[in-house]
């Protein structure tokens, strides 16, 4: 029997609107090649949204993604992700980060430093400093803002028992950020322990958060699974774009307890090449890897990821890839069509 799948498709802005597209593009025809089903839904969300609906995250975008099976997110600037998050509770953030060996020269480490690099960071999604209490107030000192990092010990407790999950299925080592020389009431290291007693072959390494900014940069090696609050998570695993050379090439996953997901690129709007035919859908295509990976289309997966590794080796780079004369820059369109061929032709093998 075919498997088929319903997919809200939220393009919202700039290079969403074309990574998406072309993402959609090598979906259909992967589906056609290993025999499942897709039904997409367009929503809007983001600016676009608000200038029709008057709201960033209107309730018909909401309707329609409840009644899917995963959510493929573009782009937005501002307004509506906060939101969509917190609706369903993706209180999970999964962003893998594994260098490539044909684009080992794109990153500004050295090669020897990246070798084998395979970092999967773990954020909490819906807490934290992005939706605790904010505002703008006076004093007698004068105008202040303020934004209010809080979490319940329940809500570190839940997203640590994820990360020790998947430590426990990978090399088991948990490195846990944190910052509680300067935060000593957000006890991330203490009730991280509290869970890892039912994970005995699973390491826990408590590691303040700059110094962990640090050893990214100058021992990305080491690490395994890095667990971290949202706004520690956001930036540390934005710096993990750096390791693989562009932040283009980094999806992500937000998951619920239930498994329902939301997948989206790390990168933003990016306005500046925006309809320029110049945009690497390769994170959109990660996130989306990521989607057909927890719907269990393992072998969609490795289609893609074979003809991902066979365009890299022979030198196709989009143009924030590009590193020297020898490698071919090609449009995103273009880069479609590759995938296109390389799928036909895996198909042809198989």
């Amino acid at each position: 029997m075919t498997n088929q799948y319903s997919v809200a498709v939220l393009p919202g802005e700039g290079i969403g609107l074309e990574v998406v597209q072309a993402t959609l593009t090598i979906l259909h025809q992967v589906a056609i090649k290993h025999d499942f089903k897709l039904q997409v839904n367009f929503g809007e969300i983001g600016q676009s949204a608000f200038e029709q609906n008057g709201s960033y995250f209107p309730e018909v975008t909401a309707q329609i993604c409840s009644k899917a099976d995963g959510i493929l997110f573009g782009a937005v600037s501002k307004g509506g992700l906060l939101e969509l998050r917190k609706k369903f509770d993706f209180f999970v953030n999964l962003r893998p980060v594994k260098t490539f060996p044909s684009l080992i020269n794109n990153s500004s480490l050295k090669s020897n430093y990246l070798s084998g690099v395979d970092i999967l960071f773990v954020r909490e999604l819906v807490s934290g400093i992005y939706f605790g209490a904010s505002g703008r107030a006076e004093d007698e000192q004068g105008n202040y803002g303020y934004h209010t990092m809080q979490y319940y010990d329940w809500q570190i407790k839940r997203i640590a028992q994820v990360a020790l999950d998947r430590a426990a299925k990978r090399r088991g080592l948990l490195t846990v950020a944190h910052k509680e020389n300067a935060l000593p009431h957000l006890p991330w290291t203490k009730l991280v322990l509290e869970v890892a007693q039912a994970y005995p072959d699973v390491t826990v390494e408590p590691m303040l958060v700059d110094n962990l900014a640090m050893q990214l940069v100058i021992n990305p090696q080491r690490f395994d699974v890095i667990l971290a609050g949202n706004l520690f998570g956001d930036i540390l695993s934005d710096l993990g774009g750096a390791l693989v050379g562009s932040v283009a090439l980094l999806g992500s996953a937000s998951l619920n307890e239930s498994g329902f997901g939301l997948y989206e690129p790390i990168h933003g709007t990016a306005p500046d090449i925006a309809g320029k035919n110049q945009a690497n859908p390769l994170g959109t295509l990660a996130s989306a890897m990521m989607m057909l990976e927890q719907w269990g289309e393992l072998d969609a997966v490795k289609s893609l990821q074979q003809a991902w590794d066979n365009i890299l080796a022979q030198g196709y780079r989009t143009y924030d890839l590009y590193f020297h004369d020898l490698e071919i820059i090609v449009s995103t369109e273009e880069l479609v069509k590759l995938f296109l061929q390389e799928l036909l032709i895996i198909g042809n093998q198989s």
